[in-house]
């Protein structure tokens, strides 16, 4: 991962907002929440909701689907391991296992070009 792509996708979770959605949808799984019932959750108006989700899933943190009427949004686990992974890569100068539950995600080595 390249060192502006996690800056945006950290900048994009540097809002009480958003990183509130990202936790709730990390909370639920793969099956994703509605839009609606986020914004109950959140106590946030949907408009306000719809541009925080799309701020989240431009930056690949989140996708959604169609379900008949509404947009279920999910967390992309992909993307968080990827984020997590350029975040530890080199934790604890090699001593992971001071890096708690850090240090139990596959780290995977980072490709270069």
């Amino acid at each position: 991962m390249e060192e502006s792509v996690a800056a945006d996708m950290l900048s994009a979770l540097a809002h009480p907002v958003r990183l509130g959605l990202f936790r709730a949808l990390v909370a639920v799984g793969p099956d994703g929440e509605s839009a609606g019932a986020l914004a109950g959750k959140l106590e946030t108006p949907p408009s306000t909701l719809s541009h925080h989700l799309s701020v989240l899933e431009r930056m690949g943190l989140i996708s959604h689907k169609r379900q008949q009427r509404n947009l279920i949004y999910s967390a992309e686990h992909a993307a968080i391991k990827e984020l997590m992974n350029f975040l530890v890569i080199d934790c604890c100068g090699g001593r992971p296992e001071l890096c708690g539950h850090a240090a139990s995600l596959p780290v995977q080595e980072e490709q270069t070009a």
